[in-house]
């Protein structure tokens, strides 16, 4: 196979850096791999993988922790031509079956502690099996430690498969989403233009790597410039401090922020070097960005994605960004709110589902035509099942998921609206909004409470704070303080379990 060969994903990220001593990744007990060194480490496993019998279109099935082989396995399929399909680390082996069989994975790599559980699934679904450790150790770089430092990119377009994305699930079946080389590669160089990186950027990245977030949006923004990443294995507020004064970005979830916030040596001078902080993932609070702001002098960047499309909009690099908000289209993309009923396109201002076009927007679900026709209209636009809308100067608002709408009474209550008039209150941190079965209005509204440290709501005060600012028919009939909310890997709070804990306070199940 010829060298030159065309990979456009391989070529703008990886190959162009061939050769080049620049640190790539920085980790955590300051040790340096530079961009020369982790190419050659993703050849030898493309190596290995070929000798496996892997071949391009094939998919692999990665539940492996964070760790630069881990990052350097998902180099060697791209460079190999290979499907990267990551899973959370927090998966059983239940989940990972459906997910291997779903695929039709060729390889599943994971880590030495789940290998008795997953032999049995891979023989079965006639995959072969790899171990990766978080130290990097494992019969897949036993593998790749003799092999070649080089290896001839298999040759790609642009419409090529290049990595499937489960989504969480939380409704049925986990999906598939398709995301070809030329998704991931768009999106890439939007966000470098828009974010303003540059081969000076030194990114701390304490995001997991089976997820959009940590691996298309924070590691291909950086490859795409050759800046560096302070690689570290998880958030822990001790070790983001150590090195944050290395660092001129970073991306982080809410929960990395109030937890910053929550720690008195995360002040102004911690933060003065910085150039950049982005959040998403999950909503931002308000309160998070003003205190944020507060206390360090920057506003944090709030921007919407999802596994579907990687990012659709975000808050301006130069000018205002609006808490409470998520921005603007992305250029390139196209967004409309539309009624869900009719799928027309409903006035600025009036809240409906979000909308989405655009080169970012995923190929379809994998095995799943009916589902993908549902979702994903003729025209390309992609319904995404947030419920938002376009406030008077063009900003973009998340209200909430479309399937957390609450219709009590024959009447439509967005939760977001009614969390704003409760987070507000003295003495809580946060809120979640549900709706439970009740027997004369179908659903009714349930809030769900977080106290600040050492304070204790006054529920009868909030009560009537939300019965002065809320039509009657979305005040909470009932208000329930709890510690923490539950909350999946990327800081979502997974509103499926509070229903299933609270959903039978008025029909006595």
């Amino acid at each position: 196979m010829a060298k030159d060969m065309a990979n456009p994903l391989y070529d703008t990220l990886f190959g162009r850096h061939a050769g080049s001593t620049a640190p790539f990744l920085i980790l955590q007990d300051g040790a340096e791999v530079s961009y020369a060194g982790f190419l050659a480490q993703a050849a030898r496993i493309a190596r290995y993988l070929a000798e496996l019998g892997l071949k391009p279109g094939d998919r692999l099935a990665a539940q492996v922790a964070k760790s630069p082989e881990a990052l350097a396995l998902y180099a060697a399929c791209v460079q190999a031509g290979v499907v990267f399909l990551p899973l959370n680390t927090a998966y059983t082996a239940s989940e990972v079956t459906y997910f291997v069989e779903n695929s039709g994975a060729a390889l599943v790599v994971c880590d030495a502690a789940a290998l008795d559980a997953l032999t049995p699934v891979a023989e079965k679904l006639d995959a072969q099996i790899a171990t990766l450790n978080a130290d990097g150790s494992g019969s897949l770089m036993d593998g790749a430690a003799g092999q070649s430092d080089t290896f001839p990119t298999a040759a790609r377009s642009g419409d090529d498969l290049a990595a499937l994305l489960y989504t969480s699930g939380t409704t049925g079946r986990s999906k598939g989403a398709m995301l070809s080389q030329d998704n991931l590669l768009s999106n890439a160089e939007v966000l470098v233009d828009e974010w303003r990186f540059t081969g000076a950027d030194v990114l701390l990245h304490a995001l997991p790597i089976f997820h959009t977030h940590g691996l298309f949006v924070a590691t291909n923004v950086i490859l795409a410039v050759g800046g560096a990443m302070i690689f570290l294995p998880k958030f822990d507020v001790d070790t983001v401090l150590a090195h944050l004064p290395r660092a001129t970005s970073m991306m982080g979830v809410p929960t990395f922020y109030t937890r910053l916030l929550d720690d008195a040596r995360f002040d102004r001078a911690a933060a003065q070097h910085m150039r950049l902080f982005t959040s998403g993932s999950a909503p931002l609070l308000a309160e998070t960005h003003d205190t944020f702001r507060e206390r360090t002098g920057h506003a944090i960047l709030e921007r919407y994605g999802m596994t579907e499309t990687n990012m659709n909009t975000s808050n301006p690099y130069d000018g205002d960004r609006r808490a409470g908000t998520v921005g603007f289209p992305l250029p390139g993309v196209e967004l409309k709110i539309c009624d869900p009923a009719t799928g027309a396109e409903l006035p600025q201002g009036e809240v409906g589902q979000i909308e989405v076009r655009g080169s970012n927007v995923f190929m379809g679900y994998w095995q799943m035509p009916e589902k993908t026709a549902e979702e994903l209209r003729e025209d390309g636009f992609f319904i995404t099942g947030d419920l938002g809308l376009i406030d008077d100067r063009g900003y973009v608002q998340i209200v909430g998921r479309g399937k957390d709408l609450i219709i009590s009474g024959g009447y439509n209550i967005y939760p977001k609206e009614i969390e704003l008039i409760l987070d507000d209150q003295p003495g809580v941190l946060e809120s979640a909004v549900i709706g439970v079965p009740h027997p004369d209005f179908g659903e009714t509204v349930v809030g769900i409470l977080v106290p600040e440290k050492g304070r204790t709501p006054d529920e009868a005060a909030i009560m009537e704070a939300a019965a002065g600012a809320l039509a009657r028919f979305k005040h909470p009939r009932k208000l329930i303080v709890l510690d923490e909310l539950p909350r999946n890997t990327m800081g979502k709070v997974q509103k499926n379990i509070l229903r299933e804990r609270f959903g039978d306070l008025f029909t006595g199940g």
